[in-house]
Formats: structure tokens, C-alpha cells, sequence
């Protein structure tokens, strides 16, 4: 199990804890994991002064890894009431339909012409977060299809192991391109009708 925290500036949350960088194992040698930590004690390879054990290892032994990711996107929000008040805004879904608008947002501005091959819209933060695992590489089999259809297999693990999202990571990247959306949209800030979920 880990743990995937959200930062503006991961550094500044660095600075004021303890902790020990984790590992990745990269052609039979330990490397520094990118974004992982771990706040407890584990062996540490003095040589690296990161974990002395993988990160996939460490987990079946029970430690947990906690994932300091930076999103720039945080660095615009003023302060809680404020992402609140984006997150519980609903966006204008159908700004989605203009490429330049969509370009500029959080985590599927590549994929415009993709979204284009929905035969539906993208309308809900449901569907949003079921677009977001299909442009991965273990979904795009879904891609073209009806939501409906869609929602059946695309939260499934895949056989393969070719990476999937999990439907928690799904929905928690909506909210964020939710929120980016609502930054992007200033004639959305007086708009208070809760978002719609389905």
C-alpha cells in the first residue's frame, strides 16, 4: 500500500519532515524513487541514503510509502475556502468541446482528439475519471465506446499487468481537472450549483 499526497511545492513539505527517500529497482541496481518516502524507521543503504530495500519488496514487508507529488496547478490556489469553492462548482462540461480550452488542462490536454472519438460527452466528474483510465495504456480498448459500456470493465484489473488506473485515482484526477477547469473559466467563480456525479 502507499500513499499519494497532492503538493504545490513537494520540497517545502520536505524540508520539515524526517524521512527516508524510497527505492526503485532499475536493471538489477537500486535507484531513488522519484516522488516516495517513508516517515518510519527501515533500513537505509548508506552508500545511496535511500531505503535499502525496493519500494514493491518494502511494501509485502508492511512498510508504508508515501508518494510527494508535485502539481503546479496548487500553486494558483490562494487557500482552502478557495479550492473548496472550485471543487464544489460545477464547470461548464461543455468548454471540453473547445480544443484550446481543453489544451490547457491538467492531465488529458494531450488527448483532445481522443475525448473527440467519445460517441458521448464528458459531462460528469464519473465520466471524466473514466476518461482519464482509458487514455491509459490498459483501457484504450474502451476507447469509442458509450459510458455505459465503459463503466462496465474500465475500474477491472488488468490480466497483463500493463498499467491501469485504480477508480480512487480516477476520481481524485477529475476533481483536479475539475478544479483547473473552474480556474480556467472566471464565468464560472459566481456559479455555486453543486457538481454532478453521475
Amino acid at each position: 500500500m502507499d500513499i499519494d499526497l497532492d503538493f504545490g511545492d513537494r520540497d517545502q513539505i520536505l524540508s520539515k519532515i524526517k524521512y527516508i527517500p524510497a527505492a526503485i529497482m532499475r536493471e538489477g541496481k537500486l535507484s531513488k524513487h522519484v516522488s516516495g518516502v517513508y516517515v518510519n524507521d527501515m533500513p537505509v543503504n548508506s552508500l545511496s541514503n535511500t531505503a535499502a530495500i525496493d519500494y514493491i519488496t518494502a511494501e509485502n514487508l508492511g512498510y508504508v510509502k508515501i508518494d510527494l507529488l508535485n502539481v503546479g496547478l496548487y500553486k494558483q490556489i490562494t487557500s482552502p475556502e478557495q479550492l473548496d469553492q472550485l471543487m464544489s462548482q460545477e464547470p461548464d462540461w461543455s468548454r471540453l468541446q473547445d480544443p484550446t480550452f481543453f489544451g490547457q488542462l491538467i492531465h488529458i490536454g494531450k488527448h483532445y482528439s481522443t475525448m473527440k472519438r467519445m460517441p458521448e460527452p464528458i459531462d460528469s466528474v464519473v465520466k471524466l475519471a473514466m476518461f482519464l483510465a482509458i487514455i491509459r495504456p490498459a483501457k484504450r480498448h474502451l476507447i469509442g465506446l458509450p459510458w455505459k459500456q465503459v463503466a462496465k470493465t474500465v475500474w477491472e484489473k488488468s490480466s497483463d499487468g500493463t498499467y491501469a488506473f485504480k477508480q480512487a485515482h480516477g476520481i481524485s484526477y477529475a476533481h483536479l481537472v475539475l478544479v483547473n477547469m473552474n480556474l480556467l473559466d472566471f464565468s464560472n467563480k459566481e456559479n455555486t450549483t453543486p457538481f454532478t456525479l453521475l
